[in-house]
């Protein structure tokens, strides 16, 4: 039988793992069993009642947090000599083009979000092995394929984030920080689920939001009453 460590109990000693929550209540239980030594991200699982196999049931999309992730985004803008000055302007980590390209080539992700512009997309789209996986491949249902490179970068920078139903049908986001208080995190949270409930798929029958958890960097999640957030 596995040993449970004494930190793990006074971990669960906090909360009930069988009870549903409210979102308010969540968002401040889970400030409180984050034992790591580092600001730990709160991270928020949405199980949908869709089947992403399905194009008609897919859920994709973008949404401002009020409050950003506090995270420090890394932004590349990969665009033509003309708009380097406003990507940089904006905030830009890293701005170019050609040389960047080489640099992927060779192995270079060290980046949060690539933001491009369309009329360099047949060259973008050659790092579509290499950026794929990894979630980076710019794409203009998420604005980061743009002729408006520098509003993308502050949208991004001041908390847009993208996001898409896996192949189990779950959503996998983080909406903050353990340093935040727990309404900021509450209202990020509430963001997303309510952009989730506006692009319910019309194809979609039954339960559409059917478990949400809140869960913080290595701790258990807590589980949230669907119903209250599907009202």
């Amino acid at each position: 039988m596995k040993r449970v460590s004494k930190k793990r109990k006074e971990i669960l000693a906090k909360f009930d793992l069988s009870k549903a929550y409210t979102l308010t209540e969540a968002c401040d239980l889970v400030k409180g069993i984050s034992t790591t030594k580092f600001d730990a991200s709160v991270d928020i699982c949405v199980r949908l009642g869709v089947d992403p196999r399905k194009a008609n049931q897919m859920v994709r999309g973008t949404v401002a947090l009020p409050h950003g992730t506090g995270k420090d985004v890394k932004v590349l803008v990969l665009c033509t000599p003309d708009k380097e000055a406003e990507a940089i302007e904006a905030g830009a980590d890293f701005v170019g083009l050609d040389d960047y390209i080489a640099k992927i080539k060779a192995g270079w992700t060290s980046v949060d979000v690539i933001i491009t512009m369309p009329s360099v997309m047949g060259k973008v789209g050659a790092l579509g092995r290499i950026l794929g996986p990894r979630g980076l491949m710019p794409n203009p249902k998420t604005g980061t394929v743009t002729m408006e490179v520098g509003k993308a970068v502050q949208e991004v920078k001041a908390g847009k984030i993208d996001f898409k139903v896996d192949k189990y049908g779950i959503i996998h986001s983080s909406v903050g920080k353990t340093s935040f208080d727990g309404e900021k995190i509450r209202e990020n949270a509430q963001e997303l689920i309510q952009t989730l409930i506006k692009l319910k798929p019309s194809a979609a029958k039954g339960t559409y939001i059917k478990s949400v958890y809140l869960s913080a960097t290595m701790s258990p999640g807590i589980q949230i009453d669907a119903k209250s957030v599907n009202a």
